[in-house]
């Protein structure tokens, strides 16, 4: 495992030399030899493993994206991807040198050959993706993944700048995802003291709150909306928030408005100099990357983990690999992982502004970098409504719009048919509560000049509502995730 100093410490050159040798390692030793899924890949299209040698040869494989994943007639289909060795495999594929040096590993440290094997390659824990359009999919880890659970952990709290005598509460909801866990582990890691509260599904805001101003936390990790909610909640009941230094969130794009938010809360109960990062990570890759401290309305990127992960930028349409710095859609392959495998996997994420080298101008890390604007390719909708039959939305332009309106306290959308006739016109709700102050008339004019400007689409009808009704409509504190844009449009 290299150190995240030493990794950070690498120019441009040495990152794509380590990147080369540890791609062409891991394809040849574990992925070809012991992989169901790519081996069969690679002998139908002839490709010779041995040949792939470099970032850019990446180009003879194919990519995969979440349809390769799924079979609703072979609900065991995730298992074609978790690394399967035995003995006649590694005979056959592992050169004796490497099987010697092994061996002999093992035997001076006391331990069978087998043993170290099987606790480098056998499946011991899982996650899900949140299965929102399909069946949740399952992704393996070895015990050598949930070490690398850790490493990447840790590098997030390093990112973070968070000491060993500061305590974290993590709010993220308590469920088979990597958010939680990524969380969980990265704090054991650090030798950080954390509360784990499972989210507001488990101990309620009540309970949520009693444990944060018992606490007093220099940093809480959570969903947006959730972490808002509370926060909120905190300020409604008069509570000083000048512990809180940090907050973390995860599992949605943050926006600079919506850190603002977050920042203008914390300030109004006495708290001072609040940074607010924002991360990204997806569960096919079963880890996670982070910005480093900045001010709110900046981003320093994701720094990226290179010794781990090849990402590449392509154009969406054509498959074209583009140039640092390009916008495209993100390419994810894994270099060190052990029992679910992924190479050349297609995010659906497009970045804007792509991935940079060089030194980042916020904590001088050498290191590479993700940009933060990054939306889902597979949030474009046909919404054929009347005025604009058969223009693409992107949706997370509506929560990019909404989430940055200051006047609006919290939103829905609801996407549903006229009448609900399946053939009628598409019709967009906004569900809205305002700020006290809010004058109603002048927030409708504002949230239909803002839709139409960025979506050229203009909401039906804009219904305010209470908090708590909305509160419930969103499920903050039931559900493990916030219940934002509903598409309620019945089935034709």
């Amino acid at each position: 495992m290299n150190s995240w100093k030493s990794i950070t410490s690498l120019n441009q050159g040495q990152i794509k030399a380590l990147q080369n040798q540890r791609l062409h390692s891991f394809i040849n030793t574990h992925v070809y030899p012991f992989s169901p899924f790519y081996r069969k890949i690679f002998d139908e299209k002839k490709i010779d493993p041995r040949q792939i040698r470099t970032k850019e040869d990446l180009k003879h494989i194919p990519f995969i994206s979440k349809s390769d994943l799924i079979d609703k007639n072979n609900p065991q289909k995730y298992k074609d991807f978790i690394l399967q060795p035995d003995k006649e495999k590694i005979s056959r594929y592992w050169p004796k040198p490497y099987l010697w040096a092994m061996a002999a590993k093992s035997l001076l440290q006391g331990r069978r050959l087998e043993d170290d094997l099987a606790k480098e390659y056998r499946p011991i824990f899982m996650t899900f993706t949140t299965g929102t359009t399909n069946a949740p999919v399952a992704f393996m880890y070895s015990r050598y993944d949930l070490d690398n659970l850790y490493v990447s952990g840790g590098r997030m709290v390093e990112l973070f700048d968070i000491n060993g005598d500061e305590r974290i509460i993590n709010l993220f909801p308590f469920a088979p995802h990597l958010a939680f866990w990524q969380t969980f582990f990265g704090a054991i890691e650090a030798d950080i003291f954390s509360l784990s509260t499972g989210g507001g599904k488990v101990m309620g805001t009540e309970g949520n709150l009693t444990a944060l101003m018992r606490m007093k936390p220099s940093t809480i990790l959570g969903v947006p909306s959730y972490i808002y909610h509370l926060l909120r909640y905190a300020q409604e009941k008069g509570h000083d928030l000048s512990f809180l230094k940090k907050i973390v969130l995860g599992a949605a794009k943050v926006t600079p408005a919506y850190k603002q938010k977050l920042s203008d809360i914390i300030c109004a109960q006495g708290g001072k100099g609040v940074y607010i990062f924002g991360t990204y990570g997806f569960t096919e890759s079963r880890s996670a990357w982070a910005e480093c401290p900045t001010e709110n309305h900046l981003s320093s990127g994701y720094h990226l983990y290179p010794d781990k992960e090849i990402f590449e930028i392509i154009d969406p349409d054509t498959g074209q690999v583009k140039d640092d710095g390009a916008d495209g859609e993100l390419v994810y392959t894994s270099m060190d992982s052990r029992a679910s495998v992924m190479l050349r996997y297609r995010t659906g994420d497009f970045v804007k502004g792509g991935m940079s080298y060089g030194p980042c101008p916020y904590c001088g890390r050498m290191s590479l970098r993700l940009s933060s604007d990054i939306t889902r390719l597979s949030d474009n909708k046909d919404l054929q409504l009347s005025k604009v039959k058969g223009t693409l939305v992107n949706l997370s332009h509506f929560s990019e719009v909404l989430n940055d309106i200051p006047q609006i306290e919290e939103w829905q959308l609801e996407i549903r048919k006229h009448n609900n006739d399946p053939y009628e016109v598409d019709e967009i709700i906004v569900y809205v509560t305002p700020h006290a102050e809010a004058d109603q008339m002048a927030l409708s004019k504002l949230i239909i000049d803002k839709l139409t400007g960025a979506t050229e689409i203009a909401p039906n009808h804009i219904e305010f509502i209470p908090l708590n009704e909305m509160i419930k409509r969103l499920e903050l504190e039931t559900a493990n995730k916030e219940k934002r844009i509903l598409d309620i449009r019945p089935k034709v």
